[in-house]
């Protein structure tokens, strides 16, 4: 017998609720992260990581990355909102209320009354939402606590297991419907570019196989004369994580004919150092497409811009960043600085709001992001839209940490972010500060580090780090965090000076528990 959960019974006897149905009960302010008005409503936040499994191997202590999402709860200043926040393992008090502290204008106390933390008891690296939909009995005290019509789900990305969650808790999910996912993939990015008129890399059809992706990079060679480097990219690889770089020069194409440029092409990419080790077999299941490498200029690159788009069809402006790469290749999102360079920051917010209009118009919800490509040319800077994430991301979290703290908003003209007191804050953030000698550091000693440096967020001087990823600190030597300043120059300060002062801490540490550190 079908498990129906309290919310359906509540409704028309025998009457489940389609997720378009379901989202139909959206409001516009339920999207908004600081709602000022209204009589509130009930958050449901699921940070599942429904992603490609191989890839998310990739990621150390990747289920513990299920706390980034812990500043959505910057919702519980509205005195009428409750939350619940449900993770595969049980949240230590002291990481909940890491961040409950932060929010300004309500005492953490009150805030706690109002949320609810639910586990799966879980720390497989199975998908959240995969934990979640094996375990009714959980799902209907989840549904007990959410009032009908009067409620709201978001998660970090919407597949068809979260749309499932949604219709068997009958709470409506303010994100992408899944059958829209087409324009986040790669191949889809680049239809949404063209339709938009927006400039991005030349680059081939979406293929599924060797041999057709050596063809299209023979084509795409024999086009964009000269091109001595190309990107391979899975069509749904993630933060960088499915994409590699080619050199041609090796191969000399020019000196071969059609059939032995596709050989060594068929070779070359055989042994193609793609961070996924399963890239091939992910190749023929979502396919993968080749773009030309962006060459010469005096300077490149990679700034982004992220919006939501609210029910009703609003685009909202929430960030510009430029974003910190590295990996073998240059390719892996490792952090970002907010904002982006003024040179092109206007332009990069233009092409974001077209963007977010198109998607609008196909019907999708909530947040987005254009991933883009700056290159220097003398005094001019030429933009090019390279991809879009149609969910949560690694720029996700850091906005939502300033947003939480300062209770400022992002100026959806200039792009600068003010606070209440009127003047620019600024921030530098990362979730890849992996040390050793940070490993069986726990997170009270990390804040004990911190704050006796006088480094934790201070909402006077309004600079200071916020700290997330905390349950990966102990076991990965693995933490994440935002620093925050008044100019550039003092972020890029209170994040050298925080490395420092938690290296030195954690060393200290070890030579008082008479270890030594790696």
């Amino acid at each position: 017998m079908e498990w129906t959960c309290p919310q359906a019974k509540q409704g028309t006897i025998g009457m489940r609720l389609t997720f378009k149905e379901l989202q139909a009960q959206l409001q516009p302010e339920w999207g908004l992260e600081q709602m000022c008005n209204g009589e509130g409503y009930d958050l449901c936040v699921v940070p599942s990581l429904t992603m490609d499994r191989a890839e998310m191997r990739l990621v150390p202590g990747a289920h513990h990355y299920e706390e980034r999402q812990l500043f959505a709860l910057i919702r519980l200043r509205h005195p009428g909102v409750r939350a619940v926040y449900v993770t595969s393992k049980l949240l230590p008090d002291l990481v909940v209320d890491a961040v409950l502290e932060l929010l300004p204008g309500v005492p953490t106390s009150h805030a706690r009354r109002r949320l609810k933390l639910f586990d799966c008891v879980d720390a497989s690296d199975r998908p959240l939402t995969e934990k979640l939909l094996e375990r009714p009995a959980l799902l209907e005290r989840i549904a007990e606590e959410m009032r009908p019509g009067r409620s709201v789900l978001i998660c970090y990305v919407v597949t068809e297991l979260e749309k499932e969650l949604s219709e068997r808790l009958q709470i409506p999910l303010l994100g992408t419907d899944p059958d829209l996912g087409w324009w986040g993939s790669k191949a889809g990015a680049k239809q949404l570019f063209a339709n938009c008129g927006l400039p991005h890399p030349a680059g081939s059809p979406l293929v599924k196989d060797l041999p057709a992706l050596a063809q299209a990079t023979v084509t795409l060679w024999q086009e964009q004369q000269p091109l001595t480097r190309v990107v391979v990219k899975l069509n749904e690889g993630f933060s960088g994580e499915g994409n590699a770089c080619l050199d041609l020069t090796p191969l000399a194409l020019a000196t071969c004919q059609p059939q032995e440029q596709q050989q060594r092409l068929i070779t070359a990419l055989e042994h193609l150092p793609m961070p996924a080790p399963e890239w091939q077999s992910l190749l023929n299941s979502q396919g993968a497409l080749v773009e030309a490498w962006l060459e010469g200029g005096d300077e490149l690159r990679s700034p982004s811009v992220q919006g939501t788009i609210l029910p009703g069809g609003d685009v909202h402006l929430l960030s510009t960043h430029e974003q910190i790469l590295g990996g073998a290749q240059g390719q892996t999102y490792e952090g970002c600085r907010f904002p982006a360079d003024r040179a092109y920051r206007q332009p990069l917010m233009a092409m974001g709001r077209k963007v977010g209009e198109a998607l609008a118009a196909a019907g999708a919800l909530e947040r987005f992001a254009v991933d883009a490509l700056a290159q220097r040319q003398g005094d001019r800077w030429d933009l090019k839209a390279i991809e879009i994430n149609l969910r949560q991301g690694g720029t996700t979290h850091p906005t939502m940490a300033l947003n939480a703290i300062s209770g400022g908003q992002l100026d959806q003209t200039s792009g600068r972010y003010v606070s209440p007191s009127g003047g620019n804050l600024y921030y530098h953030a990362t979730d890849t500060l992996v040390v050793p000698a940070l490993r069986g550091l726990l997170p009270v000693d990390l804040i004990d580090i911190v704050a006796a440096a006088g480094l934790h967020y201070d909402p006077v001087r309004q600079r200071g780090s916020v700290f997330h990823l905390l349950g990966c600190l102990s076991e990965f030597g693995k933490v994440g965090m935002t620093c925050i300043g008044r100019s550039r120059a003092e972020a890029e300060a209170v994040y050298s000076a925080t490395v420092s002062q938690v290296l030195a801490g954690a060393k200290r540490h070890l030579n008082s528990s008479g270890l030594v550190a790696d």
